[in-house]
């Protein structure tokens, strides 16, 4: 055992031992990246439970504690007045992540501790803070962001069938708050869930325009404020409600499969953009990697600090640029 032991230090502190810690690292971000994307994407069959909402009701959730759990006050609270992370409480909303957010921030600086611990050991502090911060903070929220917009865009692709619902029962003489209903138990999520808190806010006693309008600056996307307009107008001044919402859901359709179209026309020049920011950088760590002198041997230079500030600089301005050139918003 002690000469096994022994091997095992004289490998990692030989050449090939920097090469395992790397590739350990590598694999430990990746399993936590896989083991948090897994934890907030938790999903269940649709046999099981057709949205969140119809699962708490069916454990007896009355309606204040419907809503709220599913429409949490967002706009109060120290995290509010903090840079970077001040719009986490509505990016975990809107993503379907109904934790607090200050458990979420506890969790990611547990995450933090734990890493900058491991990497201290084996680097000098100023690398061991960056992993950390990256691993405990960016990755973390980053990861959110990107549920938030896979939930928007789920919700958006089901908003058109939503409202033929709503158009189909107004069209045989249901009130339109029966038909939201209907449309919260026949759909899943996220549609489900949303329109299942607009109709638990009307049974609590808002006005149906109200809630449309309050799931318009929850969700923020203008297809939605198009619909909340709609419901305004229509309870103000009256008119054919069901030719109103049919004519939105064809619109909403259409500026879909628009959007589906211009992503496919700029997929190169994404690909591009994204390929040509990348490089700089893995050309920079791969040299670093195999050739630490490269870099070591002129790193006491005077200049060497605001040549890297300005390689940095405009690694950043060409993605920016880049992605301006093909991020068309319709």
């Amino acid at each position: 055992m002690t000469e096994l032991i022994t091997t095992v230090q004289d490998f990692m502190t030989g050449p090939y031992g920097t090469y395992v810690i790397y590739a350990g690292t590598f694999l430990g971000v990746l399993l936590l990246y896989t083991g948090l994307s897994s934890f907030l994407s938790r999903r269940e069959m649709r046999s099981e439970a057709l949205s969140r909402r119809m699962r708490l009701i069916d454990k007896g959730a009355t309606t204040p504690e419907l809503l709220a759990l599913l429409k949490p006050d967002t706009k109060h609270g120290l995290l509010n007045r903090l840079p970077f992370v001040g719009d986490l409480p509505v990016t975990m909303l809107q993503a379907g992540i109904f934790m607090s957010p200050k458990t979420f921030m506890m969790i990611c600086v547990t995450i933090f501790v734990c890493v900058l611990a491991i990497f201290a050991a084996i680097t000098a502090p100023s690398p061991a803070v960056a992993i950390a911060f990256v691993v405990g903070f960016v990755l973390p929220i980053t990861i959110v962001r990107n549920k938030r917009t896979t939930r928007i865009n789920a919700l958006i692709s089901q908003l058109p069938d939503s409202l033929d619902l709503i158009a189909r029962g107004l069209r045989v003489g249901h009130p339109l708050n029966t038909s939201v209903k209907a449309v919260a138990e026949e759909m899943a999520d996220p549609i489900g869930s949303e329109f299942g808190i607009i109709f638990d806010q009307v049974s609590y006693g808002d006005d149906l325009p109200d809630a449309f309008a309050e799931f318009a600056e929850r969700i923020d996307v203008e297809d939605v404020h198009y619909l909340s307009a709609s419901i305004g107008i229509q309870h103000g001044t009256g008119g054919d409600l069901a030719r109103v919402i049919s004519i939105l859901a064809n619109v909403i359709r259409d500026r879909i499969a628009m959007r589906r179209r211009i992503r496919a026309i700029t997929s190169e020049g994404r690909l591009t953009g994204i390929f040509l920011s990348v490089l700089p950088v893995a050309i920079l760590g791969f040299t670093h990697i195999s050739t630490p002198s490269y870099f070591g041997g002129v790193a006491d230079d005077p200049m060497f600090n605001p040549m890297m500030m300005a390689i940095a600089t405009f690694i950043l301005l060409n993605f920016i640029v880049l992605r301006r050139l093909v991020n068309f918003r319709l």
